[in-house]
């Protein structure tokens, strides 16, 4: 297992007990000089907050751990494509690379309906995606189908 998949492992870990939590789950960490500074999932139902989504978390740990807003050297691993919000904060900060397990063809904004890091901004992080691609899409299909069969029986 390389340190990408290892690194993959620790976000899918964070993306399950968002689910656990009823939480879509995503799970986000980062890394500088191959060590985790700091970890993040979606928590928008617990806070009803539109901001609580793993990567932001994560970020807002990184910054306080680091003192500094900037997070140039550090590594950004996520188990979803970040969304348009996430993509700025990613650029804002400065993270040097993201690394995402899966597409997301409603929201992504790292390829899949744009790509918001090949605008001419001040920062362009290093993309890599499909790092453990069919955990991350299983994590999210399994939540969305068990989410689809309670709702049936609720009804």
């Amino acid at each position: 297992m390389n340190l990408d998949e290892k690194f993959m492992k620790k976000a899918l870990e964070l993306a399950e007990k968002a689910a656990y939590e009823n939480e879509i789950p995503v799970g986000a960490i980062i890394v500088l000089n191959d060590k985790i500074i700091a970890t993040g999932r979606n928590q928008r139902e617990i806070t009803q907050n539109a901001l609580k989504h793993a990567e932001i978390e994560a970020i807002e740990s990184a910054c306080k751990f680091l003192k500094s807003w900037r997070l140039t050297g550090c590594e950004l691993y996520v188990t979803l494509e970040p969304c348009p919000m996430c993509a700025g904060a990613i650029i804002n900060s400065r993270i040097s690379r993201v690394i995402f397990g899966t597409h997301d063809p409603k929201a992504g904004s790292c390829g899949s309906i744009i790509d918001l890091f090949d605008l001419p901004y001040n920062h362009k992080p290093v993309v890599t995606c499909g790092i453990l691609q069919n955990e991350c899409s299983s994590v999210l299909s399994d939540f969305f189908k068990s989410l689809r069969e309670s709702k049936k029986k609720s009804i």
